[in-house]
């Protein structure tokens, strides 16, 4: 590897991840070298089920990307899985800059760009080993294995030494194909040159050992094909584990079955993968409209977590038009049940047993494709970093990352475990400051791209959701202000009316009290006796139900 030709040694490095620290997703790091910032990923995160309130998901805060977008010098995604891409469309919309990616990644977000009708943005497909100079500075681009065809590393030179991002990577020396190849003599090629800061991912570092072997399932596969050679299987994954949907292909060319691609979005994939080399054997795929023709078809149903497995319970209680389910089949699940997916998954889980179903998780015990301690490890060895920073993954993975490096020989003062927003700068070589720390909010996306939903919109979704509603109708003649219809009481989520008309009587009295007494005390003013109506109905009712519902008084001021 050449020496880098670097710019002024007076450049100041930053550091600094906008999220993915302390939580599963919404990853974003950025780098700054000079006046250039290069941001790594651009991910989402699913909100828990019990606090979703109709949220699709959560994105990072861009304010200080906006405020500073004529620095960007690119956005680096190093595959196409949504906890590092899922927020790009939202950020480009803000911040025009030339994306660097895998192929298969770039047809996706191609896609994505075309969708959200987004120009003026230029996507960059990397290949595996590319040296490019972006914002003046030398990036480096290594290939790594994982769940994501052509997946890498990033390298961004400095005059302090590289700032080193290792990607979501394992060592897996089985696997010779050249879309999941890695290449470890790239971080020792680093290590020469001179490593200023190595990042590494979290999610595995509590584990023990090195991922690989224990992330494939072809093994398992194979002997449930054998044991069922007479039987339908059914098999759930994710479309973005790309990896597992390959061997469940191959295993289902190996042992000779028909193979059903049940969603559009997996025969959308399988088109993207043969544009980077993947092929299936011709007569091995069959339309979904001959399921029934083959007693032992494979059929494979992909989507992403709830709809996934919704999909799935569905096809269980014979809700699609397609589909008949036969006593023999075999529902078998390869896909691992992420958070916020449990409830939907148990559900799944009922509606087939509830049908004398059978069940077999091919998941269980199967590692994700993410770095356990010794690829860590490796990693560390190979580079030796002068710092070490922990990245993507809850607290407890993130100081679990950082005990391995210690372990290494990192001394302690030179490994930062950092909160989202909180900036490690870097001057000739050493750490001067991790004091700087970006007040950030969290962007939730309810589907319809509500920038913001932190707010009311939240807060009436959870009194919704609790405490339910109450609408009170009245009808008053618009020159006397006399009452001429209602009130009308509906409830929804509060009380069940039959039991409780005591509670819909005094509502209605309070509300007729209160509009009388204003237009006896000639300050009758619609919205502001709403406003009165709606305090003292809720006062009441939380005396006499615990509970506080929206309360939604309606004034009809009707001409005769």
């Amino acid at each position: 590897m050449a020496k880098t030709n670097t710019p002024s040694t007076n450049e100041k490095v930053k550091v600094f991840m906008l999220g993915g620290l302390d939580e599963d997703g919404k990853n974003m790091i950025c780098i700054q070298v000079g006046e250039k910032i290069y941001i790594i990923e651009a991910g989402l995160k699913f909100p828990e089920a019990k606090e979703s309130l109709g949220i699709e998901y959560i994105i990072q805060d861009f304010s200080y990307l906006i405020e500073h977008k004529d620095q960007i010098a690119g956005i680096i995604i190093t595959h196409g899985h949504d906890d590092v891409m899922g927020a790009l469309p939202h950020l480009l919309k803000q911040v025009k800059a030339d994306v660097y990616t895998s192929p298969l990644a770039a047809k996706e977000i191609q896609k994505l760009l075309k969708k959200e009708k987004i120009t003026g943005v230029k996507i960059h497909s990397i290949k595996r080993h590319d040296k490019k100079t972006i914002g003046k500075h030398r990036v480096l681009f290594f290939p790594i294995t994982h769940a994501y065809p052509g997946a890498f590393g990033v390298a961004i030179s400095s005059s302090q030494g590289y700032i080193v991002y290792s990607g979501e990577f394992i060592e897996n020396y089985d696997d010779l194909s050249e879309n999941y190849r890695g290449n470890i003599t790239i971080g020792a090629d680093l290590g020469k040159e001179g490593v200023l800061v190595l990042m590494q991912e979290s999610k595995g570092a509590e584990r023990n050992g090195h991922t690989a072997p224990n992330h494939r399932i072809d093994k398992k596969l194979n002997k449930l094909l054998d044991l069922n050679h007479d039987s339908r299987l059914f098999i759930s994954c994710y479309t973005q584990s790309v990896y597992r949907i390959q061997e469940i292909i191959d295993c289902c060319i190996k042992q000779e079955r028909k193979l059903v691609l049940y969603t559009k979005e997996l025969r959308s994939l399988i088109d993207g993968l043969a544009y980077i080399g993947y092929k299936i054997p011709d007569g091995v795929v069959v339309d979904a409209s001959k399921i029934d023709e083959y007693t032992n078809v494979v059929v494979l149903i992909s989507g992403q977590g709830k709809p996934l497995f919704t999909l799935m319970s569905n096809i269980a209680n014979d809700e699609v038009n397609d589909i008949t389910i036969k006593p023999d089949d075999l529902f078998v699940i390869a896909s691992p049940v992420v958070p916020g997916v449990e409830k939907v998954f148990r559900n799944m889980e009922n509606d087939i047993y509830k049908r004398d179903g059978k069940i077999i998780n091919l998941d269980k015990n199967v590692l994700s494709m993410h770095p356990s301690k010794e690829d860590l490890k490796m990693m560390l060895f190979l580079t030796r970093p002068k710092y070490y920073i922990p990245v993507k993954g809850e607290y407890r993975m993130l100081c679990a990352n950082a005990m391995i490096a210690e372990e290494m020989g990192i001394p302690p003062e030179n490994i930062l475990i950092l909160d989202n927003g909180q900036v490690a700068e870097f001057e000739e070589g050493n750490l001067v400051s991790y004091e700087v720390k970006m007040n950030l909010h969290e962007t939730m996306i309810d589907g319809k791209e509500n920038w913001d939903m932190a707010g009311v919109v939240l807060k009436d979704r959870e009194i919704l959701s609790t405490d339910g509603v109450m609408i009170l109708a009245i009808g008053l003649d618009a020159k006397t202000k006399k009452i001429i219809n209602g009130p009308d009481i509906q409830t929804r989520g509060l009380i069940y009316l039959k039991d409780a008309e005591y509670i819909t009587k005094d509502v209605a009295k309070i509300m007729e009290d209160t509009i009388e007494e204003a237009v006896k005390n000639k300050t009758y003013e619609n919205l502001q006796v709403r406003s009165d109506i709606r305090d003292k109905v809720s006062k009441y009712l939380f005396k006499q139900t615990a509970k506080r519902p929206m309360v939604l008084p309606v004034i009809l001021e009707i001409n005769k």
